[in-house]
C-alpha cells in the first residue's frame, strides 16, 4: 500500500496536493473577487521522470479595501479524481492600485514522488487541472475560488528521428526514414514506446527555413515508425508529433541527407537522439 498524503495548508507553508476533483464554486463574503487567473504563462506544464518542474499560476484579485492576499492556492485536477503531488512552495501579491493586486502562487512537482503518492495509477493525473484556494481582502472580506487558470498538465514525450538514402551510390532520391516516439511513464519512472499515434514525416529543404509533411505513419506497438519516400533534394527529415490533452507536442531534430552527384556524407552521422518540445 502506497503512502497518500496531505499536508497542512497556510499561505506560507508548503502543500503538498494529492486531491482529486472538486465540486466548482466560488462562494464568499463582501466584495472581493478574482477576475483574472493564468498558469505557467498560459502553456501546458511538462512533467518528465527525473527532473522537478516549477510553474507558476497568478491571479488577478479586487476589492474596495485593497487585496490583504491568498492564504490558499493549490492545484487540481478538474476532470477526474486523479491528483498529483504538486507542492506550493510560495504566494505572494503584487500591488497594482489601491483595489487590485496580482498575486502568484509558485508550484513545484518532482516526478520521483509520482510512485507513491497514492494508490491510484500516477499517469492518470495528465489532463485538465485549475486553480482552488482563497482570497482575502483588507477590510475582512474574503473569496473562496475554485477552477481558476486552468491549464493542461502533461506527459513529456521524445522523438528521434534518422534519415539514410536507400543506396548510397549514383543519384538515387529514395529516402528511408526511422524513428521513435515515447513518453514519460509516471508510475515506473521510464519512457515507454507510445503506441498507435499518428506521427507526420516532414522535410526542409536546405536553405529553408520551414517544414512540410510529407506523409503521415502511425506507430507500432513499440512506438517505431519508419517510412521510405522519394527525396525533393538535398535537406533535412523529421518526425513531428501533434501531441494530445495529456502528452505534449514534440518534433525530433531533423537529419539532413544529400541528394544529387555528391550524395554520399563523409562521415556518417549517428542517428539523431535529441527530441525538440514545441509547446
Amino acid at each position: 500500500m502506497r503512502r497518500h498524503a496531505v499536508w497542512g495548508a497556510t499561505a506560507v507553508s508548503v502543500v503538498m496536493v494529492v486531491l482529486g476533483a472538486s465540486t466548482a464554486h466560488a462562494e464568499g463574503e463582501g466584495d472581493i473577487r478574482v477576475v483574472k487567473g493564468v498558469t505557467n504563462g498560459g502553456k501546458s506544464v511538462i512533467v518528465g521522470i527525473d527532473r522537478p518542474v516549477t510553474f507558476r499560476s497568478t491571479l488577478t484579485v479586487k476589492d474596495n479595501s485593497g487585496v490583504k492576499g491568498l492564504s490558499r492556492a493549490q492545484a487540481f485536477h478538474r476532470t477526474s479524481t486523479s491528483g498529483a503531488p504538486v507542492e506550493t512552495t510560495d504566494i505572494s501579491c503584487k500591488k497594482l492600485s489601491s483595489t487590485t493586486s496580482a498575486c502568484t502562487a509558485t508550484m513545484r512537482i518532482d516526478p520521483a514522488w509520482f510512485p507513491w503518492y497514492s494508490d491510484r495509477n500516477a499517469n492518470e493525473a495528465a489532463g485538465g487541472w485549475g486553480m482552488y484556494g482563497i482570497a482575502n481582502a483588507n477590510d475582512g472580506d474574503y473569496w473562496i475560488y475554485d477552477g481558476l487558470a486552468p491549464f493542461a498538465f502533461k506527459r513529456a514525450a521524445t522523438l528521434t528521428a534518422s534519415a539514410t538514402r536507400v543506396s548510397r551510390f549514383g543519384t538515387g532520391r529514395q529516402v528511408t526514414v526511422t524513428g521513435a516516439l515515447a513518453r514519460a511513464d509516471w508510475e515506473a519512472l521510464k519512457y515507454r514506446g507510445y503506441a498507435g499515434q499518428s506521427l507526420k514525416l516532414q522535410f526542409r529543404k536546405a536553405g529553408s527555413s520551414s517544414y512540410t509533411t510529407v506523409k503521415t505513419v502511425t506507430t507500432n506497438s513499440a512506438g517505431r515508425v519508419g517510412a521510405t519516400v522519394t527525396a525533393p533534394g538535398t535537406g533535412s527529415w523529421r518526425w513531428f508529433y501533434q501531441g494530445t490533452s495529456t502528452t505534449m507536442q514534440v518534433a525530433s531534430a531533423g537529419d539532413e541527407v544529400f541528394v544529387g552527384t555528391t550524395a554520399l556524407r563523409s562521415t556518417p552521422p549517428p542517428p539523431v537522439i535529441r527530441s525538440a518540445p514545441v509547446e
